[in-house]
């Protein structure tokens, strides 16, 4: 077969295929999911080969995109990812060269780029309160204190060993396992120890020894820190985990005045749908935003959650003007006094 031959759908299936070796687990589901969008797209427009692609038909896709109402940053990544695999066509000669500059990739506003949705200060702390006095060392308090006092991603806390836990010198370490299934974003450049406080490793020593933990290994031989009845959970899994342990009605008063024993969102297929529950990602900014607030410098943050500080400030803090002249700066204002 010709390379200009190939159908949409076996030009991305290609595409994808080669671009997972050198790619993260993650990534290469993400250039999945956003081109699938399009090949799906372009067989409703009897797009048979990728020789048929025009710089009108991405122009068309793109309004269609627009068209269903999704977030800039959603249509700017489609759109970008869709460039990337536009000049993999390129390259190997199924399309003309320049085709790819054709494909108008939408430029949005800094504030557009992330969502500011993040667990808050206070409701991390009501539910923390709740956890340590009532369900001290269960999986969901475990889980929840090192997400909120961490900040690591979804990737690296699925990743967590149990040998990965030092209690006595209370840090986590975070390594890049890619053999066995458990790689980290930044590959090498993310393994890291994280010192941890005293409510966090107290409740992993609880949550270790009080049988929360499923004493189980996965398909490696591994022991996960946070393990599920099969062995190691699915991102999903874990997200899934973190919308349960992020319902309000845990430690109060449902703030949708919905009665809890009778609410959809109580339930595990549901939790997502609560307005108030919070997946990882989400907790992870609130997280960062927290540490900055307690004084915390950039540039410590950002070893703890493996970020730049340029990243952290354009994508995961979330302070307002206002909470960043109250926590970050107040308590600098007496040093700006005259001397008498």
């Amino acid at each position: 077969m010709r390379p200009e031959d190939l159908s949409p759908r076996e030009a991305w299936q290609r595409y994808v295929d080669r671009r997972r070796p050198e790619s993260t687990d993650h990534t290469a589901t993400t250039l999945h999911y956003r081109l699938k969008q399009f090949v799906e797209w372009a067989e409703k427009q009897n797009i048979e080969a990728v020789s048929d692609l025009t710089g009108w038909t991405f122009e068309n896709y793109e309004t269609a995109r627009a068209g269903d109402d999704i977030a800039p940053i959603t249509l700017r990544n489609q759109m970008k990812t869709l460039r990337q695999f536009v000049r993999y066509l390129e390259r190997i000669e199924a399309v003309d060269d320049g085709l790819s500059e054709k494909i108008h990739v939408p430029k949005i506003d800094a504030s557009e780029k992330s969502s500011d949705t993040k667990l808050a200060t206070p409701q991390a702390r009501a539910l923390l309160q709740y956890y340590r006095e009532f369900e001290h060392g269960s999986r969901r308090h475990a889980l929840l204190e090192v997400l909120w006092n961490v900040g690591c991603r979804l990737g690296a806390i699925r990743g967590l060993d149990a040998r990965d836990y030092h209690s006595g010198e209370q840090y986590l370490e975070f390594r890049h396992r890619p053999g066995t299934g458990t790689p980290l974003k930044k590959k090498r450049n993310g393994e890291r120890p994280v010192a941890l406080s005293d409510p966090v490793t107290d409740a992993l020593d609880a949550y270790l020894t009080r049988g929360e933990r499923w004493d189980v290994h996965d398909d490696h031989g591994r022991r996960p820190l946070f393990a599920s009845r099969l062995g190691r959970p699915s991102q999903n899994t874990v997200r899934v985990w973190t919308y349960m342990a992020t319902l309000p009605c845990i430690h109060g008063e449902c703030p949708h005045d919905r009665n809890p024993q009778h609410c959809e969102f109580t339930k595990r297929q549901e939790a997502s749908k609560c307005p108030s529950s919070r997946s990882p990602h989400q907790v992870r900014t609130g997280s960062i935003t927290w540490q900055l607030d307690s004084g915390v410098p950039p540039e410590v943050v950002a070893v703890r959650v493996n970020a730049s500080p340029d990243t952290i400030s354009q994508h995961y803090d979330k302070a307002t003007p206002r909470e960043r002249m109250e926590h970050r700066r107040r308590s600098y204002v007496d040093q700006l006094r005259l001397q008498q």
